[in-house]
């Protein structure tokens, strides 16, 4: 498979070790302005970018024929566009808050909890997460995702960014609070958390490494050559997810 990165951080280094280590081969690397001609080598796209540039990186591809697969976040405001393009253009798109596959399982059982938990409202939710001061965006786009599937299932109305940790939050009951902290040379964490004047109950995911994130960015550009559509990483995995 011929794969063009748009983006080349530590992320893109990482899918790209990884790629060649699976006999696929990187035709083209972009950190800046996309060379139409070079890019139209590539069987497949994968943006990790900048927010900035997610957008016009995916819409470039859309409108060239080339399946993307997007792991960017803090660019969301302009995904119903790409959706639509993507329609438009009967292309293929695929857009992941998070490509590891310990993630997509923590998706499974944050809304498996989330509707358990609506029937206990002496509970109040929380999230926090813990991610390295490079990145750009907070919250992270995994903590959107997770609060979005909290709200979807319980009587949550929205979300509210705590920055500072060392605050409480002051959000009423129907808002969940999500803590972001940035601590140089980490990988990522994320946890949820219900806590009642009695007790504490939460579930976490902690990665070790970029390893699992990159790896499943190659797996759903695998996946993704041949089809038409705009998809998510359930899409990829729901073979092996609950």
């Amino acid at each position: 498979m011929k794969i063009a990165l748009l983006g080349y951080g530590k992320m893109g280094k990482t899918i790209e070790r990884i790629a060649i280590q699976k006999g696929h081969e990187i035709v083209y690397i972009s950190n800046g302005n996309l060379d139409e001609k070079k890019l139209n080598s590539a069987e497949v796209a994968i943006d990790f970018s900048v927010p900035e540039a997610a957008f016009e990186n995916i819409s470039t591809c859309l409108n060239n024929g080339i399946p993307v697969i997007s792991g960017t976040t803090g660019w969301l405001r302009d995904y119903e566009k790409a959706i639509q393009l993507c329609e438009e253009k009967k292309g293929a798109f695929l857009y992941a808050s998070n490509f590891s596959l310990g993630v997509n399982l923590f998706f499974e059982l944050n809304q498996f909890l989330a509707g358990i938990m609506n029937n206990f409202p002496q509970y109040s939710a929380e999230i926090e997460e813990i991610h390295h001061t490079e990145k750009k965006d907070a919250p992270s786009g995994t903590a959107i995702s997770l609060v979005k599937q909290i709200i979807q299932k319980t009587e949550k109305t929205g979300w509210e960014l705590v920055e500072n940790s060392s605050e409480k939050s002051n959000c009423e009951k129907e808002i969940v609070p999500i803590f972001a902290k940035r601590i140089p040379d980490v990988s990522g964490t994320h946890i949820v958390k219900y806590t009642s004047e009695i007790d504490d109950i939460e579930i976490k995911h902690t990665a070790h490494s970029r390893e699992g994130f990159a790896l499943g960015a190659v797996l759903a550009a695998e996946w993704i050559c041949g089809k038409k559509g705009v998809f998510g990483m359930k899409d990829v995995l729901k073979n092996l997810l609950l």
